[in-house]
């Protein structure tokens, strides 16, 4: 095995096993989606087959190269022909064509990026769920170890017959639905660990952790979406149909053709008997726009550059309504978490601790510990699914303003 086959080797199983398992935060998901996706990596290619298309566009046709020759039945008198032609544009035709060929590739860059900018959101939101179903994991395991102790004292009671058996049963009851709830949880999280793999560019056999808490619940400020790669696109294409109808009509006027020629003739008739003569020249060919101007072809640039503008003004108009909502819903999700965080949630909690030791002296029964408990429960998923709704749409507002897009498509 050669060095270089060796070496190559070792890096890819060093690279495999770095990526076995995998440890990310929330913010490291933009540079992993940009560096290893590999659907990204293959939307790339397109901006190198753009590239390779300016390399052709606007060059003159191919000169042509004319023979002819031709003879009598004795092969006594003949003429040989040959010319040299090349087809010259009147107009900046391939000017134009350059140029269109290069806001091709610039429209290719900018289809990449708003790639990006939909695979770091959906990226994004698939790990704010996971972050959120680990914060409910533990909420629920907080809850089962107080079912268990809760089970535990009713059974110690009724042993001593203070309560009566079917209390102790349905404490027990209570500790399993629990269990049963935060393996539903798990398995949720299996689901959506599933999804964000193939985005962050690893196998089903590697390891993905989602490390930290989910971020504050603070607004973001104000952003304008006129930087959206999709919104770019659409004003580079608009600046494109005004100069497809440019080069429609340079297209009225075909391309001139210019060249040179030499013939050589041998006579039998001469004075002098067989001679050979000679003759260079110079033919120019001008094609008149009588009857095609290319009417056709102009009328479909102005109705596409038309169709372009209007198509640019209504995106304009969606992405500031789609900020607007999205606003709005931040607003509504956050106020929503703090009432219920600051407000219903401590005078549930501190109801609960009342009925917990109400239930130890023997004052309430268990069912309205249980609904108590269940009620805390309820309410610190509330917040928990609040603060989570609210990430969530500020990734879509994120994504809507192109705030985690990076400058360059490579």
């Amino acid at each position: 095995m050669s060095i270089f086959r060796l070496t190559l080797l070792c890096s890819l199983l060093v690279g495999s096993a770095s990526a076995a398992n995998l440890n990310l935060s929330l913010g490291d998901i933009p540079r992993r989606i940009t560096d290893h996706n590999p659907a990204l990596a293959a939307a790339r290619l397109t901006i190198d087959e753009a590239k390779a298309r300016v390399l052709g566009s606007g060059r003159l046709s191919n000169p042509e190269l004319g023979l002819g020759f031709n003879h009598d039945s004795r092969f006594r008198e003949g003429t040989i022909s040959t010319s040299l032609s090349q087809r010259f544009p009147l107009t900046s035709r391939l000017r134009l064509e350059k140029n269109l060929s290069q806001k091709l590739v610039a429209a290719a860059e900018l289809e990449v990026l708003d790639t990006t900018r939909k695979m770091i959101a959906e990226a994004q939101s698939l790990a704010v769920q996971l972050l959120s179903l680990d914060q409910q994991q533990t909420l629920r395991q907080q809850q089962l170890e107080l079912a268990k102790e809760l089970s535990q004292f009713a059974s110690d009671r009724a042993s001593k017959g203070e309560i009566s058996p079917l209390d102790a049963a349905q404490a027990q009851v209570d500790s399993q639905r629990l269990i049963l709830e935060s393996r539903k949880l798990s398995a949720n999280r299996v689901n959506l660990l599933g999804q964000l793999k193939p985005t962050l560019g690893l196998a089903p056999t590697d390891t993905l952790t989602i490390s930290g808490d989910l971020p504050a619940v603070v607004l973001p400020a104000k952003r304008g979406g006129q930087q959206r790669p999709d919104y770019q696109l659409h004003l580079l294409r608009e600046d494109a149909a005004l100069k497809e109808i440019d080069l429609a009509r340079s297209k009225k006027w075909e391309d001139i053709e210019a060249g040179l020629l030499w013939e050589g003739e041998r006579a039998e008739d001469a004075p002098d008997g067989l001679s050979r003569t000679g003759f260079i020249g110079f033919q120019l060919s001008i094609p008149l726009p009588f009857w095609n101007r290319n009417q056709g072809e102009i009328a479909e640039k102005n109705a596409s550059a038309i169709r372009s503008k209007l198509e640019t003004k209504a995106l304009n108009s969606t992405i500031n309504h789609e900020l607007s909502a999205l606003r709005d819903e931040m607003q509504a999700y956050a106020h929503l978490a703090k009432e219920t965080k600051e407000q219903l949630l401590p005078l549930v909690i501190e109801q609960a601790d009342r009925i917990d030791q109400a239930y130890q002296t023997g004052q309430t029964d268990l069912i309205t510990v249980l609904q108590v408990r269940d009620q805390r429960l309820q309410l610190e998923v509330a917040v928990l699914e609040a603060q989570r709704d609210f990430h969530l749409a500020r990734i879509r507002y994120e994504a809507a303003s192109a705030q985690h897009v990076p400058a360059s498509s490579k």
